[in-house]
């Protein structure tokens, strides 16, 4: 039987990563009525009916929205629960030797319901990665759900699900999200990925590093490695460690040449190594690329910041 860790156990990203590495299944939503999220429902309906004042209705502020993220992660979880429940239902038809109500083999190919949700889920994962490569996670988040929902459980959409929500700085719902993933399917690198560079953002170099080493160790998922390699790149770079964050700043350009923000942070690290040349021709490379590019254009920006007297910030 799988271990289970209840939400409110989880104070921290090192203890879900802890979790994550011993296989322990989160119990995201201890009551699977809902009863927690009702509570801090009304609890905070409450405190709004009690004329709070302007440093209470701040923190009621953040309470509303850490409550909508978490119960945004609920749906995308039970959704998943949902479809898990489905397949026992099949199992139990098969050993019961009834049909499946599930097509299968050339039947479901040949099904066009099917074909039409496939094709309808594949078409909105392709555009949530489109939008997270021009850097409009929002957008990102709304195609991946509308994926989920054609195809709940899609380990893919589920992942990029997350990296929006990351981009976003919505790091709880994230690291739930690529728990759900993890869970399922515990070699999929593009969340184990993401989960590193949470970590990053948290400052936990030490978790940071394991992940990403582990998922350029897997090396399943070519995405997956492209930003292992990016991320731990960043990693050195926050830690000082110049010499080493190049290095896997150049690996990244070698497996994505397009990859444009490995340019960027290549910049920061040789200008915080002293070589303010060396960073100028790496933003000014990374600007020639693709102007049109995000990365590009930051990079472009970075040249005339400089060169007007300006350095760039160690931290975004």
């Amino acid at each position: 039987m799988t271990e289970r860790l209840p939400l409110e156990a989880v104070q921290s990203v090192t203890d879900l990563a802890t979790a994550l590495e011993s296989g322990i299944a989160l119990q995201s939503f201890a009551l699977s009525d809902g009863t927690l999220l009702a509570a801090r429902h009304a609890r905070i309906a409450t405190a709004l009916a009690a004329h709070p004042t302007a440093t209470e209705l701040a923190q009621l502020k953040d309470d509303i929205v850490a409550l909508f993220r978490e119960a945004s992660a609920a749906a995308s979880a039970y959704a998943t629960f949902k479809c898990s429940v489905k397949s026992l239902a099949e199992q139990w038809k098969q050993i019961d030797g009834r049909p499946s109500t599930i097509p299968s083999g050339s039947g479901a190919r040949n099904t066009g319901t099917s074909r039409v949700d496939h094709l309808g889920a594949s078409t909105f994962v392709e555009k949530g990665w489109s939008r997270l490569s021009l850097g409009d996670a929002p957008g990102a988040e709304a195609a991946l759900h509308r994926a989920l929902e054609l195809s709940p459980g899609n380990s893919e959409a589920e992942s990029l699900l997350g990296w929006a929500q990351m981009l976003q700085e919505q790091y709880d719902t994230a690291l739930l999200t690529f728990h759900n993933v993890l869970m399922r399917d515990p070699h999929n690198t593009l969340a184990r990925t993401n989960v590193g560079y949470i970590c990053l953002r948290k400052k936990i170099y030490g978790e940071a590093i394991e992940h990403l080493s582990r998922a350029i160790r897997l090396d399943n998922d070519r995405k997956a490695t492209l930003y292992a390699h990016l991320y731990l790149g960043m990693v050195y770079r926050e830690r000082e460690m110049y010499d080493d964050a190049e290095l896997f700043f150049h690996k990244a350009l070698e497996l994505g040449p397009n990859l444009l923000q490995a340019w960027y942070e290549m910049g920061r690290a040789r200008w915080f190594a002293g070589d303010r040349s060396g960073a100028m021709n790496a933003w000014r490379q990374g600007a020639n690329a693709n102007k049109f590019n995000p990365w590009g254009k930051r990079c472009a920006e970075m040249v005339e910041q400089v060169d007007a007297g300006a350095a760039p910030p160690r931290v975004d």
